[in-house]
């Protein structure tokens, strides 16, 4: 953004205005002695409207968008009856990482569903780093996975992998998810956007912010009605949790760009006992929504059991945490004076 200033203005008067609007300038030199601030990076998002008014300010020149569909991208995506975004209780999405059998599928439904959950998550095709892992049951497992949302009352969400998988998913599933290994599959975003369906899209786990917005835009461009960007934490040094989760992006698309943003806890961890404080900071961070893995028998899962929360642990996501303000002393209390 490039704001210019009348003549005769003081260029300094209108610098520390900006400042306490959040907008870090500095001048450049204008054609016949016109002066120019330039808004660096990192600075507040301000209608530009707002910046006109201010006296001393001639103009104010915005540069042209590489995403100009997400930027007026709703804020509240509405999907059958559940209302995903700002204003609106946060939606948790949970369920199986993979579906394994018809059985498993129907009592994780009717468990999350018990638990305040609005959305069924489970894996029909899983794309996993070694070639023999468990890759999903395909199109036996989307079936399964419609039948007890339906039965449950839920929306389904499930991922694609495969651009000629979509039309098949499309009609199984209400929001089709993109995983972090896809983020910039463009073939795959077109296909999944032409479906007609809201698409979850997972940060890839090396992507900047604005790679992550231009392959939403990708999906906007080729019809998708709405995208819900997800974070799922990106990768790290440490090594003590499988992933670093980025809250300051969260914060960042849902406070400055109003975005619907979920996040996705079990991943980012990669261990169970870290998902319900991170959710917990993730929607106190401005998260409109979670994605959370349940299974009732972690250790046997075919995949990453590790990160799975048992069933009776999902509702304590959406309890507020209990904070004591005035701890009592470790040692034992001392008798009043007289």
């Amino acid at each position: 953004m490039t704001i210019a200033l009348a003549p005769g203005a003081d260029p300094r008067a209108i610098q520390r205005i900006l400042a306490g609007l959040g907008l870090w300038t500095r001048r450049l030199a204008g054609r016949e002695g016109e002066t120019l601030l330039e808004v660096l990076p990192h600075s507040a998002r301000v209608p530009a409207s707002t910046l006109r008014e201010i006296p001393g300010i001639r103009d104010v020149f915005l540069p042209e968008s590489p995403h100009p569909r997400l930027d007026t991208h709703p804020g509240v995506v509405r999907i059958g009856e559940v209302a995903i975004g700002a204003g609106h209780p946060p939606v948790l999405m949970a369920g199986p990482c993979a579906a394994e059998n018809e059985d498993q599928v129907h009592r994780l439904a009717a468990a999350v569903a018990r638990a305040g959950a609005r959305v069924l998550r489970g894996g029909a095709f899983k794309p996993r780093t070694s070639p023999y892992a468990f890759a999903g049951h395909g199109r036996r497992a989307l079936r399964w996975l419609a039948a007890a949302a339906r039965e449950n009352g839920l929306l389904l969400v499930t991922e694609v992998m495969d651009p000629g998988a979509v039309e098949l998913a499309a009609e199984a599933a209400d929001i089709l998810q993109v995983g972090s290994r896809n983020m910039q599959n463009f073939p795959l975003l077109h296909a999944v956007g032409a479906a007609g369906r809201p698409v979850l899209l997972k940060r890839g786990m090396a992507a900047t912010i604005d790679e992550w917005l231009q392959a939403a835009e990708h999906c906007l461009a080729h019809g998708a009605p709405a995208v819900l960007p997800c974070e799922r934490g990106i990768r790290g040094w440490d090594r003590g949790t499988r992933n670093l989760l980025d809250l300051g992006a969260v914060a960042l698309l849902a406070g400055e760009r109003g975005l619907p943003v979920i996040v996705d806890p079990s991943h980012a961890a990669g261990r169970r006992d870290l998902v319900v404080p991170l959710a917990r900071a993730a929607l106190a961070a401005g998260a409109s929504g979670l994605l959370v893995e349940v299974h009732d028998d972690p250790g046997a899962a075919l995949s990453d059991g590790p990160q799975a929360i048992r069933p009776g642990e999902l509702a304590a996501i959406l309890r507020p945490p209990r904070v004591d303000l005035h701890p009592r002393p470790a040692g034992p209390a001392r008798p009043a004076r007289p």
